[in-house]
């Protein structure tokens, strides 16, 4: 009787793996790889979501296809964190020490504009418009913290799909596409602690509150993976490569476990265990492999899942303009952040607009906020179906953009480089 049931769930993970896995893929191919393959498998899941055309009886989405895609996006989170840990990433150094430390200082001040901007035209706009829409309000935590999960998820700016956009863009936009990336990182990070934050303030405000024994052990848990990382670094131990692989798995799965039974999200513990791998032993990763098997692999069968999971009867009109108006606001804020603040001296106006269009793509890192944020309460079904739409339609936007930006650079100021 076992293996009866056992067929089922097999031929049913192998159709998800076709339609979210090699379908995606195959699409991505046949566009000339023209836009970013994470936003496929959601725009199949939107489409079958919407139009209903997956007969219940084919079993989609799987469970197995759900524990696999689920597996894949910790894998993405820690890979996320494990790119934190790559002096790829970080603000060039030249010049004087005076020079880099007033650099240094700039760019900080422009990441957190870049972050807060967004974050509070977001939160005002959702506490004074969308909150007030049908459909739209928080199940947990009123209409303010509502509001700041919406505003949090229009601040985001998605690390690793953004990573692999700069890459594709090629060596010739390489300092402006460098700028947007180091400020992502901080974003990135600073997503990560405020999604920590408000499912704090939804569970009440305080980990300390009635601890269990279990919370106790994870909590020290996620102390001794800092300390021993801390160690390491101030050691400046080297370990054969082989020792850097076993211990990915035991930081991820610390990580994970521990803010799971901490009350905030495994994928919290995901991203924060991959930042706190020490950066000598990261160095000696395949980062960019890891995080593209995830992505090609496993997530696809998440995000596709996230889109079919979405309730059809929401995707209509309503959601699709309120999708809309959160994608100007988003795109406007941005714009205006590096605009007011540029990440360095000397930018012409179309560079510092070419930072903002790479900043704004949200991918795939605000579909798990959203995801996270309405598992927890924070979010309405309406909420997170428009969330969702934007996360594919500010990705499906930032090459174009960004092209476009730096070609009219070119013909304005043909030969001149970054200073």
């Amino acid at each position: 009787m076992a293996m009866i049931g056992i067929v089922p769930s097999l031929i049913a993970a192998a159709l998800d793996t076709l339609v979210f896995v090699v379908l995606a893929w195959c699409v991505w191919r046949a566009l000339g790889r023209s836009i970013p393959i994470a936003v496929i498998p959601i725009i199949i899941g939107l489409v079958l979501a919407a139009s209903g055309a997956v007969p219940a009886s084919w079993g989609l989405p799987s469970v197995i296809g759900d524990r696999i895609g689920w597996a894949g996006v910790l894998l993405l989170a820690f890979a996320a964190g494990l790119e934190t840990r790559q002096e790829a990433h970080l603000p060039a150094q030249s010049g004087t020490t005076t020079q880099t430390h007033a650099r240094r200082l700039r760019f900080i001040a422009s990441a957190a504009v870049a972050l807060l901007l967004p974050f509070c035209v977001g939160t005002v706009a959702a506490h004074f418009h969308f909150t007030q829409l049908p459909g739209w309000a928080a199940p947990r935590g009123g209409e303010w913290l509502g509001s700041l999960a919406i505003g949090l998820c229009v601040a985001v700016s998605a690390l690793p799909v953004l990573i692999g956009i700069v890459r594709e863009l090629g060596p010739l936009h390489r300092p402006l596409s460098q700028l947007a990336l180091s400020i992502a990182v901080i974003d990135d990070a600073v997503l990560w602690i405020g999604l920590a934050a408000l499912l704090l303030a939804a569970d009440g405000g305080s980990l300390l509150d009635g601890v269990s024994a279990v919370q106790c052990v994870a909590l020290l848990l996620l102390v001794a993976l800092a300390v021993t990382a801390s160690v390491i670094k101030r050691m400046g131990v080297s370990p054969p490569r082989w020792v850097a692989w076993a211990t990915l798995p035991v930081f991820l799965a610390a990580g994970s476990w521990s803010t799971s039974q901490l009350g905030l999200h495994e994928l919290l513990g995901a991203y924060f265990a991959g930042a706190m791998v020490p950066q000598a032993w990261a160095r000696k990763l395949p980062v960019e492999r890891i995080g593209q098997f995830a992505l090609l692999a496993l997530a696809p069968l998440f995000f596709g899942h996230s889109g079919m999971k979405i309730d059809g009867e929401v995707l209509g009109w309503a959601s699709l303009q309120a999708s809309v108006l959160l994608l100007v606001l988003a795109v406007s804020a941005k714009l205006a952040a590096v605009l007011v603040c540029p990440p360095a001296p000397h930018l012409q106006r179309r560079e510092a607009l070419a930072v903002g269009a790479l900043l704004q793509c949200k991918g795939l890192m605000e579909i798990v906020a959203a995801t996270i944020l309405r598992d927890k309460g924070l979010l309405s079904e309406h909420a997170f179906a428009a969330l969702v739409t934007l996360a594919v339609l500010s990705t499906l936007l930032t090459g174009p953009a960004f092209r476009w930006l730096v070609r009219q650079r070119a013909v304005e100021s043909p030969g001149r480089e970054l200073a």
